[in-house]
């Protein structure tokens, strides 16, 4: 069973400005000579962490993480009271993406994400599939309306009715259909007293689904106020605009990654992002490995999906 790469600090870091007001962090690790690979993070709004560096061989890849728009080490941060979000957009972080590799001198590189990293991830690569070596796809998730649906207006609430209790009692006016919507006015207003219960609600009761077993920690990490503020706002205004794509517009183009060698790692216990999804993608790229951890959910960290997933960076460092 795989498990991850010792620790390891960044060789470089720096902030690059993408425009619109915003700067990216940035940060490479690993052999300077080695395979590019860019690690996409999750939320949006989720940020890089530590472990996200471990996912690859330092001695064979040259590791870029980057913190999108508006969460992490990027500025200006989404948790600051009068949070502007117009210049972050689904469209913004792939051409993100494209000066990041640009100012980094990388020419074609290999391109992972879990999550919403798996949404970015496939956006980037049908929009530039000639920069992308391969794909390392985690915990399918397209913004179809299905999804957000299963997810955040009361679909999953029959399997965890207790947590989603907690979700819909931050927004008692709120009807199934419409949660999204309800957050979204909350988490808009600049007092810290109207936006942040909100914003942990929002947090915790996503951090409270991830794992297939319990992880009190990570939902303690996720309700932390300036991370959750960001992370809520940043994810609420992407679903709330259907990530600005049309609803199947990721299954419907995946036949332009058919010469991108692609590994599709998913739980079948997701219940962040179900395993329909990851299945759809597979039938649309009938080319990609496709991997189904039967005793896992959603965190990349859970076994069985490390393994996959580090196995999938070692084939692919060569």
């Amino acid at each position: 069973m795989r498990t991850l790469y010792p620790s390891l600090d960044p060789r470089r870091t720096g902030l690059l400005d993408v425009g619109d007001g915003h700067s990216i962090y940035w940060e490479e690790c690993g052999a300077p000579g080695g395979k590019p690979v860019v690690f996409l993070h999750g939320g949006p709004g989720g940020g890089s962490t530590p472990d996200h560096r471990r996912l690859f061989d330092p001695d064979r890849y040259r590791i870029v993480l980057l913190d999108q728009r508006g969460c992490g080490r990027s500025r200006p941060h989404a948790s600051e009271p009068h949070a502007d979000l117009s210049a972050n957009t689904t469209w913004h972080l792939v051409e993100d993406l494209e000066k990041l590799r640009e100012h980094l001198g990388i020419d074609r590189w290999q391109v992972f994400g879990g999550s919403w990293g798996s949404t970015l991830a496939l956006a980037y690569a049908e929009t530039h599939p000639g920069r992308v070596t391969e794909l390392v796809l985690r915990g399918i998730f397209t913004l179809r309306r299905s999804e957000i649906d299963w997810f955040y207006e009361g679909t999953l609430a029959d399997l965890r009715p207790e947590l989603w209790e907690a979700f819909a009692a931050a927004v008692p006016d709120a009807r199934p259909g419409g949660y999204v919507e309800a957050y979204g006015r909350l988490l808009a207003d600049p007092d810290p007293a109207v936006h942040g219960p909100a914003a942990a609600a929002w947090a915790r009761w996503e951090a409270a689904n991830i794992s297939l077993l319990p992880r009190p920690e990570l939902v303690d990490r996720y309700g932390e106020a300036a991370y959750a503020t960001a992370f809520a706002r940043i994810e609420n205004h992407y679903f709330r605009h259907a990530g600005w794509f049309t609803d199947r517009q990721l299954l419907s183009d995946a036949p332009r990654l058919s010469s991108i060698p692609t590994v599709i790692v998913q739980g079948r216990y997701d219940l962040c992002t179900p395993p329909v999804t990851a299945l759809e993608l597979h039938r649309a790229l009938p080319s990609a490995e496709f991997v189904l951890v039967d005793d896992a959910g959603h965190s990349f960290d859970e076994p069985g999906i490390l393994d996959a997933l580090i196995r999938a960076t070692d084939r692919f460092a060569g």
